[in-house]
């Protein structure tokens, strides 16, 4: 019985670790495109659904929406952007309605997947730039990692006592 107790209890975790990581469907996804490939391609990107993430840059609101500006990055196996890897790029998120922008704010990381809806001309600093604009079918903000963490489930087995300052 206490055998059947313990299998049970250790199901539960895992399952419970396995749900801290947002689902996204890629079967439509191009995954052959970056924010800098859209660009190259031009308007035949337009329309194609991507999966991209990265540190958000910058966020307004606007009149019926929000924008987010996001500096790209590879994405892990969960699908959280690694900012160890070599940047990809800006691009610009398009989020029907009102984000809290205190919470989608510089710094924070996002997954966005969703259609590129255009590609839109503007400026960082004094220089143009393009940016490939994604209208989100899902959006992930992702927590803030404390100093020390791992960069995905962190699971431990074991009986015995730790001793730590």
């Amino acid at each position: 019985m206490t055998y059947r107790i313990l299998s049970m209890a250790l199901l539960a975790l895992l399952i419970a670790g396995c749900a801290s990581t947002p689902e996204f469907d890629e079967s439509k996804v191009d995954k052959s495109l970056t924010p800098k490939t859209a660009v190259d391609q031009g308007e035949s990107a337009v329309g194609k659904t991507v999966l991209w993430g990265g540190t958000i840059i910058e966020s307004r609101n606007l009149k019926d929406s929000t924008q987010l500006e996001v500096l790209a990055y590879p994405l892990n196996s969960w699908n959280r952007p690694r900012e160890s890897g070599s940047a990809m790029g800006r691009f610009l998120v398009r989020h029907s309605g009102y984000l809290e922008t205190a919470d989608y704010a510089q710094g924070r990381q996002i997954t966005v997947i969703g259609p590129i809806q255009a590609l839109k001309a503007g400026t960082i600093g004094e220089t143009h730039y393009t940016y490939p604009v994604v209208q989100d079918e899902k959006l992930h903000l992702w927590e803030p990692e404390s100093a020390g963490s791992s960069r995905g489930p962190n699971v431990n087995f074991g009986i015995g006592v730790i001793f730590s300052n």
